[in-house]
């Protein structure tokens, strides 16, 4: 029996029919939520002293509210059509030639004046954007009609692509466009009811519903960036659209699913408004995300840990590293401090600790509350440019010659201006992996933006042409070895070629 393994899959939303959905949420919930206002009778009670019974009861008013709230919502979600670079169709993997590759998915205006969120996958080495808008409703029209008509089509730009948190900001030129505010994802709870929009599979504009079902979900090892889980419907097309919250708001950016069949199955992942909200100001300020550092390592207190080294608390986060001559160092932190709280917030464990130090940019500051030896005190840290941040390398790409295709991705040669980029690197040669390519073929290389290719099967890789060319050589199932310096370690990737 072939086994198949579940996959974590580009996301994007399937609708649902909408009175179930609405129907389930109730079954679901004790009432409706909070900002919809105080629970109704239901149908079968008695209606209260003078006023009149009105069909539906709850039900029919919740209804009433969610649609509102599509209403409120949709203007402001928007279709992404990409063309972009990649494979020629039914060339050889093997081969360099590019041909022409249409991709979709969907984003969200956020400002009136045309500034769009989406996922990076979704335009990543696109040449061309066309973004299909909602046309608003004709002055005086009597009546809205169920068949929606052709929606308004504006070329688009990217403005900017941060590739660690998978989200890119778009712009149309248009101005006094419907946009929606971010919230605040830190005020989520599990159980609470979101929408997600987008255009599944290029359905324009659908809604799914469902809760969140679980909060700093994350996905690797020692990653900081962290997602909501939601059950609500997500499906190939809706990459990018929105996640909203039952005041309209967005909460999260739809980015993936984890599936066995390539379709929803309850299980969804958005960027959280929190993280959207920094790459977003970021972007639209500089271009890039500029992401910080202030220089210190922190580790979880358990209670093994506590009665080793005799600490006041068995739980919480004490700094193992504080690295010299950096902010932290030069503020007065030590190893071995105990964090109580970084900007007021009181932290449980290190991934809270690295996950709030995330959204932090270059420039900014941090105020950390440590113990230290029975004294407590309060330091102001600033935060700097971090070394590894693979949105510097991201700007690289610039041509064609950039393309991979036998790996799936996008590459540099390392050259004399990118070695301040890579200060880690012990030989001044080689390939730099900047991306994974569009429509990469599905092949786990176990290659990372920031790698950098020294040799293949022990043969030097020089620049790209020379690894291009030993690439071609090679026959579907040949074994390929590769000689990888990551972050300053060496390492070897080793698989088969497609």
């Amino acid at each position: 029996m072939t086994r198949v393994r579940p996959r974590l899959r580009p996301a994007r939303l399937a609708p649902v029919p909408f009175a179930l959905a609405v129907g389930l949420a109730l079954v679901a919930v004790s009432g409706p939520p909070a900002a919809l206002g105080p629970r109704t009778a239901l149908a079968a009670d008695p209606p209260a002293k003078g006023r009149a019974a009105t069909p539906g009861g709850s039900l029919g008013s919740l209804s009433r509210e969610f649609r509102a709230l599509v209403d409120r919502v949709s203007p402001a979600v928007v279709r992404i059509a990409t063309t972009a670079l990649g494979p020629a169709p039914g060339s050889a993997a093997s081969e360099a030639a590019l041909g022409v590759q249409q991709r979709g998915g969907s984003g969200v205006l956020v400002s009136a004046d045309g500034y769009i969120v989406t996922n990076a996958h979704v335009v990543e080495g696109a040449r061309r954007l066309e973004i299909a808008l909602a046309r608003p409703a004709a002055a005086g029209a009597p009546g809205k009609s169920i068949v929606k008509g052709e929606s308004e089509r504006a070329e688009g730009r990217v403005v900017g692509i941060d590739l660690e948190t998978d989200l890119a900001l778009v712009k149309v030129e248009r101005t006094g466009l419907p946009f929606l505010e971010l919230a605040d994802s830190d005020d989520l709870g599990e159980g609470d009811i979101v929408l997600a929009f987008g255009s599944p599979f290029g359905f324009e504009n659908s809604v799914s519903m469902g809760v969140v079902s679980a909060l700093g979900r994350q996905l690797k090892t020692g990653d900081p960036m962290v997602y909501i889980q939601t059950d609500t419907p997500i499906n190939p097309g809706n990459s990018g659209g929105p996640l909203v919250n039952a005041e309209g708001r967005v909460v999260g950016i739809n980015t993936l699913i984890y599936s066995r069949s390539g379709g929803s199955e309850g299980i969804g992942f958005a960027a959280p408004s929190n993280i959207v909200k920094a790459v977003y100001t970021q972007i639209r300020s500089n271009g890039r995300v500029n992401r910080g550092a202030i220089g210190v390592v922190a580790t979880t207190i358990t209670p093994t840990l506590a009665a080793g080294l005799k600490l006041p608390q068995s739980w919480g986060v004490i700094l193992s590293d504080v690295h010299p001559r950096s902010p932290a160092a030069s503020a007065g932190l030590l190893a071995g401090d105990i964090v109580l709280s970084l900007d007021g917030k009181a932290m449980e464990n290190s991934r809270q600790f690295d996950v709030n130090l995330y959204r932090r940019a270059a420039g900014d500051s941090a105020t950390i509350t440590v113990l230290r030896a029975g004294q407590r005190f309060t330091r102001r840290v600033p935060v700097i440019a971090r070394e590894d941040d693979p949105a510097r390398i991201a700007e690289l790409v610039k041509s064609e010659r950039s393309l991979v295709p036998r790996l799936g991705v996008l590459a540099v040669d390392v050259e004399e201006k990118i070695l301040p980029l890579l200060p880690w690197l012990r030989q001044r040669h080689g390939v730099l992996i900047v991306a994974r390519a569009a429509d990469a073929p599905q092949v786990d290389t176990g290659l990372q933006s920031g790698d950098v290719i020294h040799a293949m099967n022990d043969r030097p890789v020089t620049d790209l042409d020379a690894l291009n060319a030993t690439l071609k050589a090679l026959h579907r199932g040949d074994p390929v070895v590769l000689d990888v310096d990551r972050m300053g370690r060496r390492l070897y990737l080793a698989f088969e070629a497609e």
